[in-house]
């Protein structure tokens, strides 16, 4: 029996769901093959590959047990945010060295009459460590002793999508395990009724990598990220259809995972050629025994009714969102990134090893005062709330928070042709800043610095490799050791580079 139209597909996958008789069963098993789960050829076990584990001579004792890993796309602007530099305040209009520009590759900017620009922004110590902040994040800025700021970051990919890839999966190329599945891979869950790996996007125009950012790669997909929405319902999917009661999804779940482990055990080719590896159909009956679990654990996690109204207050969910004209990075989101923010922490309250906060878009090739004010704005409260919320509940110790993009912003202003005036940033590999807290970084200092107008690193490069090396450090793997054999290779999140960037736990 094959079905051959859409509709008919999905009004027996509708019955389907009803309870399950023999020609129910039947029917389900031609489905999972129109999904592509055919018999494998090869013999292998029910549950995926993994958790890694370590050899006792690389042993490292753990720091972080939990990542919250926010990634703001587009390429944040350093010199307005994080690093100033008053040399380029004093040369705003003047052309850079030539010796500067000549070998550079710039997405839209015009060499030949690229002038510096400088910052509108005013800069402030806070802290008892005197930790640089623009007048655009006062929030983040009372949370100075906690945080380590890089401002020596480089990468070596000057466009998004390349670039994008390598923050978050170690390669510009598509296809490759991003950061938390390698450690959900690497650690496995701390839960059985959430996800290991959760990731929340709050998005403008996009993100130019889609889902690559939270993907497993070729890892076995049950180390990919789940992808929680932001408008209606957070968990998809939550609730039964009516009519269907707990024990008739119990049951129906039942039997797909007994279909899924008979096909699993088959060795028969009959069905055609196009198989999978046995690991995917071990994630698929692991993802169906999780949802059902999540039906029961998810309305309570996302029920923030339970936090006190100072809580709520803290994280800005309510507030009033300011005026904007147009802005890449959405309108209309303020809301939705702080209670994913807050959220995150019940996320990893609650056992999940890593939780994905994503923003776009910082891409500020224009308008770059009213759009960076705006975005800044909508990040600066939620984030400093989560930072103290976690330290009051005595998870920041091991709870591992990342803030970083792609790249950062040039000390030049776009010139862009068609432009009428100069107002934003070009993309900008060679410096910018990111900045970590808890998980046992030392906050309270830079490591890291770059020259008088932000152009080249000058004082601890750290490129995005060393990043990875030294996160998968902070949770006890020693990054040259997290392997997978994929089509004759074993792969790495570092590839064959990384350094350990001891300068932030020393």
């Amino acid at each position: 029996m094959t079905f051959h139209s859409s509709l008919a597909l999905e009004g027996r996958r509708r019955f389907l769901t009803n309870g399950f008789s023999g020609a129910a069963a039947i029917a389900l098993s031609q489905l999972l093959q129109l999904d592509g789960f055919t018999p494998s050829r090869a013999q292998g076990q029910e549950t995926p590959p993994g958790p890694f584990t370590p050899t006792s001579a690389s042993a490292i004792a753990p720091r972080a047990k939990r990542c919250i890993y926010i990634y703001l796309e587009g390429g944040p602007s350093q010199m307005d945010l994080f690093d100033p530099k008053p040399l380029l305040n004093d040369l705003d209009g003047q052309p850079p060295p030539p010796s500067l520009v000549e070998n550079m590759q710039f997405a839209f900017l015009q060499k030949e009459t690229a002038r510096l620009m400088g910052s509108p922004r005013t800069f402030r110590k806070y802290g008892e460590c005197g930790m640089d902040f623009s007048d655009l994040l006062p929030h983040l800025a009372t949370c100075a002793d906690d945080i380590t700021q890089i401002r020596s970051m480089q990468s070596d990919q000057f466009n998004h999508l390349p670039a994008q890839l390598l923050f978050n999966c170690g390669s510009s190329l598509a296809g490759r395990p991003s950061v938390g599945s390698w450690l959900s891979y690497g650690l496995g869950s701390e839960t059985q009724d959430l996800p290991a790996y959760v990731s929340m996007v709050t998005t403008g125009r996009g993100i130019p990598g889609g889902s690559a950012s939270w993907s497993s790669g070729f890892l076995p997909s049950v180390y990919s990220g789940v992808l929680f929405g932001n408008d209606g319902q957070v968990v998809l999917n939550l609730d039964n259809p009516s009519g269907v009661t707990p024990a008739i999804q119990r049951d129906s779940i039942a039997a797909i995972n007994d279909l899924n482990r008979l096909r699993q055990r088959s060795s028969s080719s009959d069905l055609g050629t196009d198989a999978r590896d046995d690991s995917e159909l071990a994630s698929r009956i692991s993802a169906y025994e999780l949802a059902f679990r999540m039906q029961s654990t998810a309305p309570e996690l996302i029920d923030l009714s339970q936090e006190t109204q100072a809580t709520l207050d803290a994280y800005g969910i309510d507030r009033k969102e300011p005026v904007i004209k147009s802005n890449r990075g959405g309108i209309g989101k303020f809301g939705t990134f702080a209670r994913n923010c807050l959220l995150a922490r019940r996320l990893v309250e609650r056992g999940v090893r890593v939780v994905n906060i994503i923003h776009s878009s910082w891409d500020h090739h224009s308008r770059l005062d009213p759009e960076l004010t705006h975005n800044a704005l909508m990040v600066d409260q939620p984030i400093a709330a989560l930072l103290k919320d976690l330290k009051a509940r005595g998870l920041l110790e091991d709870t591992l928070v990342v803030w970083g993009s792609e790249f950062g912003r040039t000390p030049l202003g776009e010139n862009r042709s068609g432009f009428k005036s100069v107002t934003g940033r070009d993309h900008h590999p060679n410096a910018f800043t990111l900045w970590l807290a808890g998980g046992g970084v030392k906050g309270g200092q830079v490591v890291g610095a770059s020259d008088d107008i932000g152009w080249n690193v000058t004082e601890t490069p750290v490129h995005v490799h060393d990043l990875h090396a030294t996160l998968l450090y902070l949770f006890g793997i020693d990054h040259t050791q997290l392997t997978y054999r994929f089509q004759g290779r074993d792969f790495r999140l570092t590839d064959v580079h990384g350094r350990i960037v001891h300068e932030l736990f020393a």
